[in-house]
């Protein structure tokens, strides 16, 4: 079959044809993605609306997107953006972290806790909804400087009458353990009685699944109620406790009701037009997680609070958010959508981030979303991480030490399946055993039934493990806690280094080793050999397992051998690691310098992308899983990311720039950026801001800034894209300030776009800080201010 250049066999033709029947039905019921956000009108530098989300219109089939965009959090608990007076269709989504449970085929998940944001109001009888009467006005806000949510809605009754509501609440950042929500209804022509009715609802499930079981209910006088409830299998309790006060123009009697799973406060009072009756509902949460009591300490904090009002408890909430901006916030002046797109991005992971504990971690999406089911990937280290490392290392060393507290899991994978050390799972939880489903139901729309799919990243997607030893050396390199290193961080290298050692096998014919039947982060091929990431990684693990261990000797002789003999280490296994690393396969050809992404990549078929366009689908869903296989088609360039790590990690293995050009020459066409990987475009806009590629860099942040902001992959429902988050303060800071990390501090090689006028960040290095304030008329390198000579940095 031939369509101008386009080429295919029979067989693609078959596949395209199906698929494009199936793609055009999807296509008519979506019509295009409209803009889904409003990005506020932008004032001078420093103005709020280069802090604000604004969302001008309420879009029934766009909820679930407008709730993970409207998500606040604290570090301990995120609550998505759903309406506190609830909507046909959806449910309010709250997820403490490490709160797991168990569930069928996909392991374990993220719990969604009791919805503490119920809060329900009638009007002589008829109650507020926004599918009910007629919505007047209708606008949200989230002001990421303070993480606080607030909604204004002007609504007229059914049966006539007109109110304004503004709907505020925040996560509090200076109390993890407080939730606070606020409501101002004004009259605008409406006499007659108001009922408020805040409750906590335990009748919330995951997508279908309830996990929960009542443990105690009740009030504690009319203004106070709490629920306790228990996950079904692991046996977690959580408690929420609530009380309601209410303050109008004529007397408020209050009720409590202790309904069955949602015991609730009732209030009433009267009002007349041009009167407002405010009520503030304050919320505490603990789990067993934290305490042994939780229902005690929730109404104990509670108690604690009755002293303090919502003006006194906001007041403190900002100052804490003001201190944390003061080292994580990235001004750019002169691109208004890049400077608060880059601040929302910091915003949502700063929310999810286990500010509080050492047990937990960042999921792929966040605290924002059941995507994944809260499950930790490579996400985590590769790409979030780097941000805490150089702006918040506390948090940073939190994120870390959740892999040393699931090393056990991660033991437990490798002896599974035949190998030594540690085997990182693909998707963590709780005990860092692998929680990847082995099948997932997937509809087939030629057969019009479900079918299972097996996965495969659980078993061979390996690279994972020597990307957490990456982030553990990272982390130390750039912070110089070696405390942390000598008593976790050495283990967890080695463990990993350990799994290698026993994962590569010897070709004789070919005189090396090699690592068979894996799946690359380029996910479009599996089952593939010598993964030029995955070897590539390997050998730095082995290589930096020799450095740390030989450090560790000489700092803790007794601690370096207690370690050895514990890990069996002895000199002929420590010999054969660096037998492996002069000798594992990397597919480098010297005289190109090209690296071949896995064996027989290049004899692959290669596939025009420009005859496709326009299309709003990956590649794979338009040829399908078995041939895109067949085909030169990247989800993301493994390659790429290999040589940007390896330079960003200093080391003595990281390319030359005629290395880096040419794989990034042959690799880029290749790669579906704008539909493949949501993963790929931020770092590829790092890498070509290094190489001076400013036009791409600037098309790549782009798309990946719009990624979870305009939803443009139709998956933001889902959760936030922590990963793009990440990835776009690498491509602000390693790309486009081009900051190279020297034993002397952090230097500065700038490639602004056109239209940046400035560039400022802070960044901790070594425990002191240091101030980037980049123009355009910045010559070469140029080394940051120095803002404080104060080693602890944390």
């Amino acid at each position: 079959w031939v369509h101008g250049d386009l080429k295919c066999t029979w067989s693609r033709y078959q596949t395209l044809r199906s698929n494009l029947r199936r793609n055009v039905k999807i296509w008519l019921q979506k019509g295009s993605l409209p803009n889904r956000v409003k990005l506020a009108p932008f004032g001078k530098p420093g103005d709020m609306n280069r802090w604000t989300i604004t969302g001008t219109t309420f879009e029934a089939d766009h909820q679930g997107y407008q709730e993970t965009v409207f998500t606040i959090g604290n570090g301990y608990v995120g609550t998505r953006g759903a309406f506190e007076e609830g909507y046909p269709g959806r449910q309010p989504v709250t997820l403490v972290h490490g709160l797991y449970d168990d569930v069928p085929i996909v392991h374990t998940e993220l719990v969604n806790a009791p919805n503490w944001l119920d809060l329900n109001i009638e009007l002589d009888g008829q109650r507020f909804r926004l599918d009910k009467g007629e919505v007047l006005a209708y606008e949200r806000q989230l002001d990421l400087r303070s993480g606080v949510l607030t909604r204004c809605v002007r609504w007229r009754r059914p049966a006539g009458g007109t109110v304004h509501l503004v709907f505020e609440r925040f996560a509090s950042l200076d109390d993890p353990h407080v939730l606070v929500l606020r409501c101002r209804l004004t009259s605008v022509d409406f006499s007659g009685v108001v009922m408020i009715q805040a409750g906590i609802s335990g009748i919330v499930d995951n997508q279908g699944y309830r996990h929960w079981q009542i443990v105690d209910q009740g009030g504690e006088g009319p203004r106070q109620v709490y629920l306790t409830v228990e996950t079904k299998a692991t046996a977690t309790v959580l408690s929420e406790a609530a009380t309601l006060t209410v303050n109008g123009p004529s007397p408020v009697a209050y009720v409590a009701l202790n309904c069955p799973w949602t015991p609730m406060v009732t209030a009433h009072c009267k009002v007349e037009p041009g009167q407002t009756v405010t009520a503030d509902k304050i919320v505490t949460l603990f789990t067993a997680r934290e305490v042994a009591s939780p229902q005690t300490a929730a109404l104990d904090r509670l108690a604690r609070l009755t002293s303090r009002d919502y003006g006194d408890l906001r007041k403190t909430h900002d100052a804490a958010w003001q201190v944390l901006w003061e080292t994580c916030d990235v001004t750019i002046d002169g691109d208004a959508e890049a400077d608060l797109a880059v601040r929302f991005s910091l915003f949502h992971l700063l929310i999810a981030a286990p500010r509080f504990e050492e047990r937990s971690s960042i999921p792929a999406k966040t605290l924002s979303g059941l995507g994944y089911r809260g499950h930790v990937f490579w996400d985590t280290e590769i790409f979030m991480l780097p941000l805490f490392v150089y702006t918040q290392p506390q948090i940073a060393r939190n994120m870390l030490m959740y892999r040393y507290h699931t090393l056990s899991g991660a033991r437990r994978k490798a002896i599974a399946q035949g190998y030594e050390g540690a085997m990182v799972a693909w998707e963590s939880a709780a005990t860092g055993d692998e929680t990847t489903p082995r099948w997932v139901p997937v509809w087939v729309q030629e057969q019009g039934e479900e079918q299972l799919v097996r996965i495969w990243c659980g078993d061979i997607e390996q690279h994972i493990s020597a990307d957490v030893a990456y982030a553990v050396h990272h982390y130390w390199r750039a912070t110089g806690d070696d405390e942390f290193m000598a008593d976790y961080g050495v283990e967890m290298v080695l463990e990993t280094a350990r799994f290698w050692a026993s994962r590569v096998v010897w070709n004789a014919d070919a005189n090396r080793y090699e690592i068979c039947d894996v799946i690359g982060p380029d996910e479009n091929h599996d089952h593939v050999d010598n993964n030029a990431f995955t070897n590539g990684m390997a050998r730095w693990n082995l290589e930096t397992g020799l450095t740390v261990l030989s450090w560790l000797q000489e700092r803790s002789p007794a601690k370096a051998s207690r370690l050895m003999t514990a890990l069996d280490l002895y000199p002929m296994m420590l010999a054969r690691w660096q037998q492996i690393i002069d000798y594992l396969y990397l597919g480098l050809d010297d005289d190109t310098g090209l690296i071949e992404q896995f064996d027989g990549f290049y004899e692959l078929e290669t596939v025009s992308f420009d005859a496709y366009e326009p299309r709003d689908i990956a590649f794979q869903a338009l040829f399908g899983i078995e041939e895109t296989q067949r085909l030169q088609i990247l989800k993301q360039p493994d390659v790429l990311m290999l040589l940007y790590l390896m330079e960003l990690a200093g080391s003595t293995r990281a390319a030359d720039e005629v290395t880096i050009r040419a794989n990034w020459a042959y690799y880029t066409p290749r790669t579906d950026l704008t539909h493949g990987s949501s993963l790929g475009p931020a770092i590829q806009a790092a890498l070509a801001a290094r190489l001076g590629e400013v036009d791409e860099a600037i098309a790549c942040f782009r798309l990946a800034a719009d990624t979870d902001l305009r939803d443009v992959r139709g998956n933001t429902a889902e959760g936030i894209h922590g990963a793009t988050a990440g990835g776009l303060w690498q491509a602000v800071v390693f790309g486009f300030a081009g900051i190279r990390l020297t034993n002397s501090g952090p230097v500065a090689e700038p490639q602004l776009p056109p239209g940046w006028s400035r560039l400022a960040f802070r960044l901790c290095w070594r425990g002191r800080w240091y101030e980037f304030d980049l123009r355009p008329t910045n010559r070469g390198s140029s080394r940051g201010k120095i803002a404080s000579s104060n080693s602890d940095a944390s």
